[in-house]
Order: C-alpha cells, then structure tokens, then sequence
C-alpha cells in the first residue's frame, strides 16, 4: 500500500535561472544543444581504477576544479563538482543579484544527493597507515563525506545565510529538494532558494548497483524491450527560484507530490501504485488536469522492473498519447542528482519547445502502453513532468511550465 504526504496547492514560484554541468557537458546550452544534435556522454568505464564492464556518464574537468583556498577543507570530488556546476551559465552571479535584493539570510539551499563525498573515504580507508590504521589527517567527515557537506560548501561559495538542507532519499533526492523549497518558502522561512543536486561517482555506487546486478555494459536503454539496466553518472545542477520573474517567457514551479510505496526496499510497487499517486499529487498542487501535461520526462532507468511499473503508473494517470521520454540515455543515472539534472533538462525543454527523444531505445517494448518518443522534435509544450522513483520507493513528481 503507497503512504503520502499530501501536497497542498502550491502558489507558482519561479524558475529565474538554471546551472548544469554534466556528461553533456558544461552548461545548459552544451546539453540542449547535445540533445538536438543527438550526441550522448555516456563512454566505456575509465573512473579511476574501477575495472566494471560498464557505461559511465563522467564529466570531464572536474579532477581539475580548484577549491579556493578558504575553502580547502572541503576539496574532495564532490565539492568540485558542485563548484562546477555553480560556475557554469552565470549562476553564482544571478545568486549575487538575488542576495543583495533578499539578503543572504533569506534565501534557502536545498541540495539532493545519495552519496555525497563519500569516495574521499574510500580513497581515504585505501590510504590507511599501514601500522596505525589510522586515516590520512586531510580527511575531514564534516567538509567531504558527511552528507550535508556538500550542502555547507554550495552555501559557503555563494555566500548564503539561509535555512540549509540536504535531502537524501535515493533517486528522488534533488527532485524533493525543489518540494523542500518551495515548503520553506511558503512556510516564510526563506523569500527564495536555490535548489540542487550534486552526486559524483564513486565505488560504492558502482559495485552497489554491479552487486544488486543492474548494471548494463553497454549505454542504457530506458524502455527497449532488449533493456538490461543502467548506466550511473555524475551531475551538478540548480535552479533559482524566486517568487517573482518580470521575464514575458518566464518559466516556473508549478506543483508537486511526494508519496512512499512501503512496498519493498528496491523494488518499486509492480503497479507503480506510488508512483501514480505522486503524479496526481503534482497535478491537483499545480490545479491541472492531467490532460494540461504536453510532456513526461521519465524516470526511465532501464531496468525491466522499473520501467514496467513507471509504465503501468503513467498510464493509470495519463491518456495514451501524451509523449515520454527518458533522458537517462543521454547522462546516464546521476541517482541523487538526477532529479535536479532531469528538472532542468524539462525547463530547456521547456524553453526551447522541444521533446527529446530516448537515446540508445530502438524498439519500445510492446508490452508498455506509454507513447515512447524515440526521435526529438519541436513541439509547443506549456507544461510538462518530470519524474523521479527512488529505491525505498521514495516517489517525487514535478511540474513546471510557462507562467501565465
């Protein structure tokens, strides 16, 4: 049986900038623009000394972030990429603009993520003195591997004062950070907020998901009926939501619905009872019905088990012949990240009246009634989906569209 946490109507906060960096690139014209032209960034496994036979979604030049130096206690891989990510498409500057019109204590930071920094305490636990036992004196739990590090590093470098928190719930973590944000906001506990996810690869994450058996060793293939599992990546991505944007194409923040299988700890509810409930939460937060959706960005992970039972969910929701994509084919799984990552790729969409198709999908599965959008194309969409379905049964679906 599927417990909720029933979402009220959510008074429509807007989108008024958006940073990304991932295996598509740096930046969010980089990953629109890989979108349309049809170029991937997942590649063959070379993460460190990681020997799976695998596809990987890495971002290129992270290794390579320098932290300032005030900020040194915190270098690890996450933060790079969270610092990253910050860099790209002029956000650490639209933050500025909104701290000196708010002030840095009024605006809130909610990250997701599953693993935060924790591949420092890997190579940390590698790194042991031989007699002692003892780990390497640079390693600091509260600056790397803690899992509200990441959090405190993206609110020290944008020089925030605000209520903070990390949100950690498997797959659906960054997608029920813009939820969090948009609670506090209503609650009066911060007047805006930036809302994230930052997750990186590490080895617990790979030989986790190699163990549990789900990883494909080729590119993923959300929804083929030759699927086989998936391909995890990496990513950091933001977005700024504001009560106000005086843009004419201004996008927002239009609903939300959170809700728990209790059904089994990874293994989603067969019927997607659940996840269908999360759907009808965001809609009646965001007062539509569900023939308003123009586009459902899908969980899409690639695994027989959860592509069925997302299936089944949007079709208990949903007419037939809303289209579906899943961008996972593109990035791969960024797990704690890829609710953020998939939100923002929905407001390129969004932005740029387009639907992506699902790289890597050659032949839907006849068994899943959802309309696969296999190629992109351009098409006026107003408002669309974005779905996030975490192991534990941890269910997050959003809407964002044009204001009105």
């Amino acid at each position: 049986m599927a417990s909720s946490s029933a979402s009220s109507v959510l008074k429509p906060l807007f989108v008024t900038h958006v940073a990304l960096a991932s295996a598509l690139g740096h930046g969010a014209a980089a990953a629109f623009d890989a979108l349309v032209r049809g170029h991937g960034g997942l590649r063959r496994n070379d993460f460190l000394d990681c020997a799976l036979d695998t596809c990987i979604g890495r971002v290129d030049g992270v290794e390579s972030e320098e932290i300032p130096a005030e900020l040194a206690a915190f270098d690890c891989r996450s933060s790079r990429l969270g610092q990253l990510g910050l860099r790209q498409d002029g956000f650490s500057e639209a933050v500025a603009r909104a701290r000196s019109e708010y002030g840095p204590d009024r605006i809130g930071v909610f990250i997701g993520t599953s693993s935060s920094g924790i591949l420092s305490a890997e190579l940390g636990y590698r790194a042991r003195d031989a007699v002692t036992g003892a780990l390497p004196a640079r390693l600091g739990f509260r600056e790397t591997y803690n899992l509200f590090s990441v959090t405190d590093f993206v609110r020290r470098r944008l020089h925030l004062a605000g209520p903070a928190s990390t949100i950690s719930s498997a797959c659906s973590s960054s997608a029920k950070a813009f939820a969090a944000a948009a609670r506090a906001i209503a609650a009066g506990l911060c007047d805006a907020a930036v809302v994230g996810g930052v997750e990186t690869l590490c080895f617990t994450t790979l030989h986790g998901f190699a163990s549990l058996e789900l990883l494909s060793r080729q590119p993923c293939r959300p929804c083929d009926a030759m699927r086989d599992g998936i391909s995890i990546g990496e990513a950091a991505g933001y977005a700024l939501l504001e009560p106000r944007d005086a843009r004419s194409d201004a996008l927002a923040f239009l609903g939300y619905g959170e809700t728990s299988d209790a059904y089994h700890m990874s293994t989603p509810h067969p019927e997607g009872l659940g996840a269908a409930r999360a759907m009808r939460q965001a809609l009646a937060s965001a007062r539509l019905a569900a023939r308003d959706i123009d586009y459902i960005n899908l969980h899409g992970t690639g695994t027989r088990n959860n592509d069925a039972a997302e299936d089944a969910a949007v079709g208990s929701v949903f007419t037939s012949d809303v289209p579906c994509s899943g961008t996972k084919g593109w990035t791969g799984h960024t797990l704690g990240a890829a609710g953020a990552l998939e939100a923002i790729l929905t407001l390129l969409c969004l932005r740029h009246g387009y639907v992506p198709g699902t790289l890597n999908t050659v032949h839907p599965d006849p068994a899943l009634k959802c309309r696969i959008v296999l190629e992109g194309t351009h098409r006026n969409i107003r408002r669309a989906m974005s779905n996030s379905f975490g192991f534990g049964g941890s269910n997050c679906s959003l809407i964002f569209g044009r204001a009105e």
